[in-house]
């Protein structure tokens, strides 16, 4: 007889083995999960799982890495009631999780092709997987890309590994930011100015974008005047996503559902709905 499938609305629970500051005042953190029980359920990079503390809530949140010791890493910005519950919390306490949830970054479409990775601000969280997968199967890609954008240098995440990462001779990293204190030596501006200077082939790209809205509509239109097509631009979107099942219809993105239809979506299929005001 086969075994039951697992009810998605029932969380598992997790320990959390440690918790890291990513910034300075620990507005965002990262956790370290190990389930208590089982074995991990293992994601694919960019979707997300449903974490929920008892008694509080639970919210969505990317998975941003898996630990080679069978753990399970999620990075998490305190910006409300559910998160800023969390960011209390201290390693061996335990809390749910739900998933893995939605659709994935197209890691293996991508093979053969010039990959380029453009994020904003937390929006490196969801990407981080990508970049781990793509360094261990660098023979499958081309020219790899990550271009990176924070308001100020403060804001900068997982600084220890893009350090790595830009000291590696197979991967073209940039970052920039918006506005630069005195120690800043990079570069000054949105990200989209590191798009217009790439030296990616367009027609050979496959494109991943994540971060505020805003940013994503004037990265794809840099994207488009390189000269990306639409169909080759991926981005993750983040509407309220509450039941993670297609259920409760609170992420309802015209005919789509964030939760279940996402929360990665080629461009082609968002491009009606990304020039509607209000929506």
């Amino acid at each position: 007889m086969s075994a039951r499938p697992r009810d998605p609305m029932l969380p598992r629970s997790y320990r959390i083995e440690s918790v890291e500051s990513e910034l300075p005042g620990g507005e965002v953190f990262s956790w370290t999960l190990r389930p208590r029980g089982g074995e991990l359920e293992v994601g694919q990079p960019g979707q997300f799982n449903m974490l929920y503390q008892l008694g509080i809530g639970e919210v969505p949140i990317s998975i941003s890495a898996l630990g080679e010791d069978g753990t399970l890493i999620h990075t998490i910005r305190d910006v409300g009631g559910v998160t800023r519950n969390m960011a209390a919390l201290s390693a061996g306490e335990e809390i749910g999780v739900r998933g893995p949830f939605g659709t994935a970054w197209p890691v293996a479409a991508a093979e053969g092709h010039d990959v380029l990775l453009v994020a904003g601000g937390i929006g490196l969280a969801p990407l981080r997987p990508v970049i781990h997968h793509v360094l261990a199967n660098r023979e499958r890609y081309r020219r790899i890309f990550l271009l990176y954008g924070t308001r100020q240098p403060a804001d900068i995440l997982f600084r220890k590994e893009l350090e790595r990462w830009r000291g590696r001779f197979d991967i073209d990293v940039a970052v920039t930011v918006d506005r630069a204190d005195a120690s800043w030596r990079g570069d000054v501006g949105v990200v989209t100015r590191l798009i217009e200077r790439g030296g990616f082939d367009p027609r050979n790209s496959i494109a991943m974008v994540c971060g505020p809205e805003v940013m994503m509509r004037f990265a794809v239109m840099s994207l488009e005047r390189r000269g990306v097509p639409a169909r080759q631009i991926y981005l993750s979107m983040e509407r309220n996503m509450q039941c993670a099942v297609g259920y409760c219809g609170h992420c309802q993105y015209g005919g789509h559902f964030i939760c279940k239809d996402g929360p990665v979506f080629p461009y082609d299929r968002l491009e009606p709905l990304f020039d509607v005001r209000e929506l």
